[in-house]
C-alpha cells in the first residue's frame, strides 16, 4: 500500500542496525559521518511524533479488523446460581446455565455500509500516518541542509580570515618599508578584527544548527555530529517535469490529497449506513439452558435442558425523528467531506505551484552566485596582487575581500537553499522519498 511505502522504504533498511545498536534507546550519537538516509533512518527510528501517527493507525487497523464481527456469530454463555429466602427460611440452591447464538442474515447492505466506512476511515489514518513522516522527514532534511550551510560558512570564514591575515602581515611589511602609511596597517588590522568576529559568529550558528538536527533525532544538544556533504553538483529529477506532471502525480501520491478522498468515502458509507439503520433486519437466532432446581421450588420443571431455534426481524417504527435527524446529520457531513476534498486539492495546487517556483528560482539563484563567487574571488586575487606592487590601496583590497565574504556566503545559502527547495517539490507532490532516494545516489558518487 502507498500508505505504507515511505515507512518501509526508511525503517526496513535500518531494522537490522535497530536490533545490533538499539537505536531507540541509545544515548550518543553513532560514530562515523552520517549521510542523509542514515540521518532519516536514525530519526523514524526515534521519533516520538512519528511513533505516536503510527500508534493511531495501528488503532484505526485494529477498529476496521473489529467490522467484521458483523459478518459472524454472536455467541453468548451465561450461568447462575441462586437460593430462594422465604418466611424466614432458607431454601435450597438452583443452578442453571444457556448458551444463545445470533446471526444476521440480512439488514439491506447495512453491515457493508460499516465495513466500507471502517475502511475507509483506516486509509485515511494511513494516510494521515504517511503525512506526518512525510513532514518529519522534510523538517529533518531542513536541518541536515542547514549543518551542511552552517560548516560551509565556517570553512568561508576560515577562509576568508586567512586572508584578511595576509592583507594584515603584507600591509604591516610595506609600512616597515617605508612605502605605505600607517593608516594601512590600521585598516588591516580593523579588516581582521572585523573576520574574527565574522568566524567566531559562523561557529556558534554552526553550534545551533547542529543542535537543531540533534533535538529533531531526539540526542541532547551538547553532542557531536558529522554528516556527510552534498555533491557540488547534482541531477534535479523534479526539474524535467511539468506542473501539468507534478499535479497529476500529487494525485496519486500526496497524504493530504488522498486522505481526503478516503474521509469522503467514509462519509459516503457512513451516510448510508445511516439511511439503512431504518430498515428492516432479519436475524437467526438459538438457544440451550440446562436448570436444576429443586422439585419443591414453586415452578420447577420435569425437563432440566431446553432450547429454541427461531428467525427474528426487527425494523424501528419511530424514535422521536431521531433517525431522521441522523440521516440529514450524516448526508450534510457527506457533503462537507466533499468540500473539504475540494479545499485540498486548491490547497495542494497551490503548494505544488509555489514550490516548484521557488525550485527554479533557486535554480536560477545559485547559477548567479556561482558568477558572483568566481568574479569576486578573482577581484581579491588581482586587487591583492596590485596591492603588492603599489597600483591599489588597501581600501581597493578592503572592498574586494568584503564583496568575497557577501559572494561566499550568498553562494553557501543558495547551495543548499536549492537542495532544500528540491525536497519541497518532493514534498508538495507527496514523494519525498524520492529526493532520498535520489541524494543516496550522489551522496554514493562521491
Amino acid at each position: 500500500m502507498r500508505i505504507q511505502s515511505l515507512f518501509i522504504m526508511c525503517l526496513a533498511p535500518f531494522a537490522a542496525l535497530a536490533q545490533v545498536d538499539n537505536c531507540a534507546t541509545r544515548t550518543t550519537v553513532p560514530d562515523g559521518k552520517l549521510n542523509l538516509p542514515q540521518v532519516i533512518e536514525l530519526g523514524l527510528c526515534r521519533n516520538p511524533q512519528t511513533a505516536s501517527a503510527y500508534l493511531a493507525y495501528e488503532s484505526a487497523r485494529f477498529s476496521k479488523n473489529g467490522a467484521y464481527a458483523d459478518y459472524l456469530p454472536s455467541v453468548n454463555l451465561s450461568g447462575s446460581a441462586s437460593i430462594p429466602y422465604r418466611n424466614e427460611n432458607w431454601g435450597d440452591w438452583s443452578y442453571g446455565a444457556s448458551v444463545s447464538a445470533s446471526y444476521l442474515i440480512f439488514d439491506f447492505g447495512k453491515r457493508l455500509s460499516d465495513l466500507n466506512q471502517s475502511i475507509a476511515t483506516f486509509r485515511a489514518a494511513g494516510f494521515d500516518y504517511n503525512e506526518s513522516v512525510q513532514n518529519y522527514v522534510y523538517g529533518l532534511i531542513g536541518a541536515y541542509y542547514a549543518l551542511l550551510n552552517a560548516d560551509a560558512d565556517v570553512r568561508s570564514a576560515e577562509m576568508l580570515h586567512t586572508v584578511a591575515k595576509t592583507a594584515h602581515d603584507t600591509a604591516k611589511k610595506k609600512f616597515q618599508a617605508g612605502s605605505v602609511a600607517k593608516a594601512d596597517v590600521l585598516k588591516a588590522d580593523t579588516t581582521l578584527a572585523s573576520r574574527d568576529l565574522d568566524l567566531e559568529r559562523a561557529k556558534n550558528n554552526r553550534k545551533i544548527a547542529q543542535a537543531t538536527l540533534l533535538n529533531k533525532l531526539s540526542f541532547s544538544a551538547d553532542q557531536e555530529i558529522q554528516i556527510a556533504d552534498m555533491p557540488s553538483e547534482f541531477g534535479a529529477p523534479q526539474e524535467t517535469k511539468t506542473l501539468d506532471e507534478l499535479f497529476a502525480q500529487a494525485q496519486q501520491t500526496r497524504p493530504d490529497l488522498l486522505r481526503a478522498t478516503a474521509n469522503k468515502d467514509a462519509a459516503w458509507h457512513r451516510r448510508n449506513s445511516t439511511f439503512l439503520s431504518n430498515l428492516p433486519s432479519i436475524s437467526a437466532s438459538g438457544s440451550i439452558s440446562w436448570n436444576d432446581t429443586p422439585s419443591e421450588t414453586f415452578g420447577a420443571g420435569s425437563d432440566n435442558i431446553s432450547g429454541s431455534i427461531g428467525i427474528r426481524a426487527s425494523m424501528p417504527l419511530f424514535a422521536g425523528f431521531a433517525n431522521l435527524y441522523n440521516a440529514r446529520a450524516a448526508q450534510a457531513n457527506y457533503e462537507r467531506a466533499l468540500e473539504q476534498e475540494r479545499a485540498a486539492q486548491d490547497n495542494a495546487s497551490l503548494d505544488i505551484f509555489t514550490a516548484y517556483q521557488n525550485y527554479k528560482t533557486a535554480q536560477t539563484v545559485l547559477k548567479q552566485t556561482e558568477t558572483l563567487l568566481k568574479s569576486a574571488t578573482e577581484s581579491e586575487r588581482v586587487t591583492a596582487g596590485m596591492y603588492r606592487v603599489g597600483r591599489a590601496t588597501m581600501l581597493d583590497w578592503q572592498t574586494a575581500q568584503s564583496e568575497l565574504v557577501s559572494a561566499e556566503k550568498q553562494n553557501n545559502a543558495a547551495k543548499y537553499d536549492l537542495f532544500t527547495k528540491r525536497a519541497a517539490v518532493a514534498l508538495a507532490v507527496g514523494e519525498i522519498k524520492t529526493e532520498l532516494e535520489g541524494n543516496s545516489d550522489e551522496q554514493e558518487k562521491q
